[in-house]
């Protein structure tokens, strides 16, 4: 096959003409082009008055290929097509006792395929529950305030991505990317996320994918096992032993010399648990701030211009960042185009925001975290937890501040930059629910993070202007963007404690599913090679 970069199409093209641009581009007739497939699609909106859809496509041809490509040996743009490659473990013969795997979120979901395909049959040990009774759960939370501390947007089957917009964006580069991509889909994520440049899944497809992804794991031997928290780990000499969970209020006793430690980036009581069991770990950099809400019709007027709403044209989206003279910093994340705030609390008496779309993307609003760094000289704690027990205290103070009910506390932009407090929405409504109490987040959030917020909305507006928008609303806190510790690991991929794999975001060594999906295959891998 051939591939063929950058091929640049105007709005409203079909992949006839797709077709007949790739036969001009290789100076062969439309009849001679067997088959496209498309690798990457992109949107190129820098020019407003003329936006282009951009495609790399693998193409086959009816004549000697090699003979085409000679004619481009000097066009980086034209090349033979390399296959992904990756291939999981073939099966290995293992005797020993099963691996287990804590944690079903993205990191553990792929460690566990990945050990399954190896013939092992791993046990997964989930402290929340299956994904339909989870959603029931978080639905019931978000309409009456009930959270159910076991099973929520944090904890149970996919982890905390489920409840996200299921974003599949990631800087880092692996091998085993495209197979990640291809388990996603045939588990039933639509055939775009293939080939997007910004793939994403939704939250109402998300679903469905990760019990398909756990009925495949479970087809080859595995078990998943809801409501098991783990609570403590047996060690002999420096080696894993065992792990004790409880289950419906019993306390069990596992036998386990390998484990996979995906406990997502929210298991405060396991952090705890550890670190009394004496396995390595550091306080480290991490994130807090708010969720930033505009109209979605807001967004894609500024980005597409005239062209917003053309039938091409995916929902808009930014990423942006600031850099301030002192060397503080704040930067958005997780932007959600159409989508909704959603509250993620873990833990009775706190809240917690998130983001979150559907796979249409066809809400009516967008929002973003708009985010502080924080490092552990930062953090009013001390010691190895400092930064989790500061998440916490915030998420109590918003609590507090939104009305002890989950409501959550929020506040107008051009509020916020007055220094007065909001009493309402103005041209957007605030879509978190149970719902939300207009207040002065300084009255909430710690100074070091208002203070930047302060300087660096004003700078974000520059890179996107009407980001700061006096109406835009503000709500508070996203605290959970990243683990605030590292589990440490060696180049095994092992703690100090062998035959311990600290893996994914929880672990410290991950940031969003599709980077923990690639942690749970190399942290699997390493113990196939460890047996």
């Amino acid at each position: 096959m051939i591939r063929i970069r950058d091929i640049s199409l105007p709005l409203g093209q079909d992949m006839n003409h797709l077709i007949r641009t790739a036969a001009r581009r290789l100076h062969v007739a439309d009849t001679e082009i067997g088959s496209v497939h498309i690798r990457k699609k992109s949107i190129d909106a820098r020019k407003k008055q003329d936006i282009r859809i951009l495609y790399t496509v693998d193409v086959t041809v009816h004549r000697d290929e090699q003979k085409v490509l000679r004619r481009f040996r000097n066009d980086q743009k034209i090349t033979l097509a390399k296959p992904d490659g990756y291939q999981p473990p073939r099966p290995v013969r293992h005797e020993g006792l099963r691996p287990v795997v804590v944690g079903f979120g993205p990191g553990g979901i792929f460690a566990a395929l990945i050990l399954a395909e190896a013939g092992l049959k791993p046990i997964v040990l989930e402290r929340g529950l299956d994904a339909e009774t989870r959603q029931k759960k978080v639905r019931e939370f978000w309409a009456t305030g009930k959270l159910d501390p076991s099973c929520n947007v944090q904890f149970g089957e996919g982890g905390a991505g489920t409840f996200s917009d299921g974003k599949l964006t990631t800087g880092i580069k692996s091998p085993c990317m495209g197979w990640i991509l291809e388990q996603f889909h045939e588990a039933g994520a639509r055939e775009n996320i293939l080939f997007d440049a910004k793939p994403h899944i939704g939250t109402d497809v998300l679903v469905t994918v990760v019990q398909n992804l756990r009925k495949k794991i479970e087809a080859l031997g595995g078990e998943v096992r809801f409501g098991c928290r783990v609570t403590g780990l047996e060690q002999t000499m420096g080696h894993l032993t065992g792990l004790v969970y409880e289950q419906a209020g019993e306390t069990v006793h596992l036998d386990c010399d390998r484990a996979i430690l995906a406990i997502g980036h929210s298991a405060r009581d396991t952090f705890a648990m550890l670190l009394e069991s004496g396995v390595p770990m550091e306080p480290k950099a991490f994130s807090m701030g708010v969720r930033i809400e505009h109209r979605q019709s807001w967004l894609d007027r500024r980005q597409y211009g005239d062209a917003a709403g053309h039938p091409s044209l995916p929902p808009a989206d930014y990423k942006l960042a600031a850099h301030l003279p002192d060397g503080n910093s704040a930067y958005t994340f997780c932007m959600c185009p159409g989508g909704q705030v959603v509250a993620s609390s873990s833990e009775a008496g706190g809240v917690v925001t998130n983001g979150m779309s559907n796979a249409d993307r066809d809400g009516e609003n967008c929002n973003a975290a708009v985010l502080v760094t924080l490092h552990p000289e930062d953090f009013p704690f001390s010691g190895t937890l400092g930064g989790m027990e500061w998440q916490r205290q915030l998420e109590q103070r918003c609590y507090e501040a939104g009305g002890s009910n989950y409501h959550a506390p929020a506040q107008l932009v051009g509020d916020f930059l007055n220094h007065r407090a909001s009493t309402g929405p103005a041209t957007v409504q605030p879509t978190y629910a149970p719902g939300v109490t207009f207040t002065d987040l300084h009255d909430c959030l710690p100074e070091k993070i208002t203070d930047v917020l302060e300087r660096a909305l004003p700078e974000l507006d520059k890179k996107l202007p009407g980001f700061a928008d006096g109406d835009a609303v503000m709500t508070a806190p996203e605290t959970r963007s990243s683990s605030p510790v590292r589990i440490l690991r060696d180049e095994t991929q092992q703690s100090a404690l062998r035959g311990l794999f600290p893996c994914g975001e929880g672990a410290g060594y991950a940031g969003g599913i599709t980077s923990a999906a690639v942690d749970g295959v190399r942290c699997a891998e390493a113990l196939l090679q460890s047996l």
